[in-house]
């Protein structure tokens, strides 16, 4: 995520480094390497120059303070400025209403129907809300199938009218059947179009009017870089909705979307897509993502995405185990699961301060816990629950029926007693402080 443009700021305030003043010369030097850094990154030339224009008149002049060094001052401009360019505060959904309404809009592509999915997930398991999914793409001849499929995977009701070809009375209908119901919340997935078109802003305007939502949501692949800022621009024209979704901020983006959208716009930003589960999605918090741009992780949404996952009960069955020397593979397992469910492994590296750059260049697997699982899995319960009596015999066997190689399993199985032995000693006062701070961070 961004990473390209943190590389790219990261050179421009080495032009800093060595100088025990901020001066004209200076600053404009390093201005000059963080605006080709924006522009690099897809952000409109008005935005990128206006940008620069305002942190150099909050640098030029200002001493450096005795505890930092002018780079680290112009770092906390830039990130000042970025959290202002982004939005400045968390902007949360206006769930106001019985039911609460909200119609999702976009072009086709953007990811529009499955973020549907992460958003009624997030609703039903956050805000233990009663979600309906309604279908409304009646052009795609997969869109609904493909909304009942996630409905399904994740427990949440879709409605649907395959053999209905008007928009606006399926999703009036369908705010009628969740009022019936006990649906507290209604999304609406419309249909997208390969291009901003006069047919599609007439029909997604009359479902608009139809059905009055408190919330309409421009979702738009940030991808698609300054394309993304144009086509939000000609949707807000029209139904002037009141936030932004950007999906697919995991994969090769420049991020000029998410720097520039809400200048264009001014729209918050407030929900990001980071991945293809249902889980993968975070509340935009310009703040923090100003942080993970300038390369300082985002500890604060780590320790959220940890406890979101905690399981007070089944962390007391652990440290019992632990205690008795009983904890087992199949604990191991569930810790792994645990893991996996916070989101992509580089998405988390990236979180922690500094982790983020020094890995940028190692190719970390989304699948990385894939061959520990499978060793795992093709052990006995006997051997999971005791592992101290897998012999030689057994680890070739295990090692042929997992596809890996006796050597893996070895290892495995050698970092599993390392990780006991630290566990053991977490259970006491150290392991308790260190809990205490991360739900300090919170």
């Amino acid at each position: 995520m961004f990473n390209n443009l943190s590389d790219k700021l990261d050179k421009a305030f080495h032009v800093l480094k060595g100088h025990g003043k901020i001066t004209e010369i200076n600053v404009a030097e390093t201005l000059k390497e963080v605006r080709r850094a924006l522009l690099d990154a897809d952000v409109n030339f008005k935005i990128a120059k206006e940008f620069t224009k305002r942190v150099q008149t909050k640098a030029i002049g200002q001493n450096v303070l005795t505890t930092l060094n002018p780079g680290q001052l112009m770092v906390k401009l830039v990130k000042d400025e970025l959290t202002e360019l982004m939005g400045g505060e968390t902007v949360g959904l206006n769930l106001k209403g019985t039911p609460t309404i909200i119609l999702m809009s976009g072009l086709q592509g953007s990811g529009k129907t499955t973020f549907s999915g992460k958003l009624a997930n997030y609703l039903k398991n956050k805000k233990t809300k009663q979600v309906l999914l309604v279908g409304c793409d009646v052009y795609r001849p997969a869109a609904i199938n493909q909304l009942q499929v996630v409905g399904e995977q994740i427990g949440v009701e879709v409605y649907a009218e395959p053999e209905n070809k008007n928009p606006v009375e399926i999703a009036t209908n369908a705010v009628k059947h969740a009022k019936a119901n006990g649906k507290n919340v209604v999304i609406i997935d419309t249909a997208g179009r390969l291009a901003v078109d006069e047919e599609m802003m007439h029909e997604i305007s009359n479902i608009h009017k139809a059905i009055n939502p408190q919330e309409t949501l421009f979702v738009v692949d940030s991808m698609t870089g300054q394309d993304a800022v144009n086509t939000a621009k000609a949707f807000n024209d029209i139904l002037n909705f009141e936030g932004v979704i950007l999906t697919k901020l995991d994969g090769d983006t420049r991020g000029g979307a998410a720097l520039s959208i809400k200048s264009v716009v001014n729209k918050p930003i407030k929900f990001i897509g980071t991945g293809e589960k249902m889980e993968a999605m975070d509340v935009f918090h310009p703040d923090r993502m100003a942080d993970r741009i300038l390369g300082m992780g985002d500890v604060v949404s780590l320790v959220e995405r940890a406890q979101e996952q905690y399981d007070e009960e089944e962390a007391r069955r652990i440290q019992k185990k632990i205690a008795k020397n009983q904890f087992g593979f199949d604990d191991f397992l569930k810790q792994i699961q645990q893991i996996k469910k916070m989101g992509n492994m580089k998405d988390l590296i990236g979180m922690i301060p500094g982790a983020g750059k020094a890995m940028k260049d190692v190719d970390i697997d989304d699948d990385a816990f894939k061959g520990i699982e499978a060793i795992i899995h093709s052990m006995t319960i006997k051997e999971r629950t005791k592992p101290s009596i897998i012999n030689a015999s057994r680890k070739k066997r295990i090692a042929k029926g997992s596809g890996t190689s006796v050597q893996e399993v070895n290892q495995l199985l050698k970092q599993f007693t390392q990780m006991s032995k630290m566990m053991k000693m977490m259970q006491g006062g150290g392991g308790k402080r260190m809990m205490q701070m991360m739900q300090g961070l919170k």
